[in-house]
């Protein structure tokens, strides 16, 4: 009965994820990105302190597949030089200490990791609010 239920919510789950994907514009994805990636880091974390190591390891594997597969493929090195070969190697540097997180079952590595995400989420999220109030037709505030 349960089990049953469960496959509905995650149905659900990834209809509403694929929605958003769906109607979402380049930069609403990568804000996205760096949402599930934080997600996957929280559940990587709660899964330490409980002490499930294969919980753990599936999402530390969820969220290395995020920033590798996601935001670092993302980036274009020739649109966007310097600060894109940065990111780069800011994220390879990520992957670095998720990977260590993994190995060594340590949360302050995923905090690490986290707060580095959380600041590039923040300032990519106002790049949007910046991009939107200045486009035709913006609201004014």
């Amino acid at each position: 009965m349960f089990s049953a239920a469960r496959k509905a919510i995650d149905v659900y789950a990834t209809v509403g994820v694929e929605t958003g994907v769906a109607s979402a514009d380049p930069h609403k994805l990568i804000l996205m990105l760096y949402d599930g990636t934080l997600a996957a880091i929280c559940a990587a974390r709660l899964a330490i302190s409980r002490g499930e190591i294969a919980a753990k390891a599936a999402a530390i594997t969820k969220a290395i597949a995020i920033v590798d597969g996601g935001l670092k493929a993302s980036l274009d090195v020739k649109a966007g030089g310097a600060l894109a070969e940065r990111l780069a190697a800011l994220y390879d540097y990520m992957l670095n200490r998720l990977l260590l997180a993994n190995l060594r079952n340590d949360s302050s590595l995923l905090d690490e990791v986290a707060r580095l995400l959380e600041e590039l989420r923040g300032a990519w999220a106002e790049i949007g609010q910046r991009a939107n109030a200045g486009a035709p037709g913006a609201a004014i505030k």
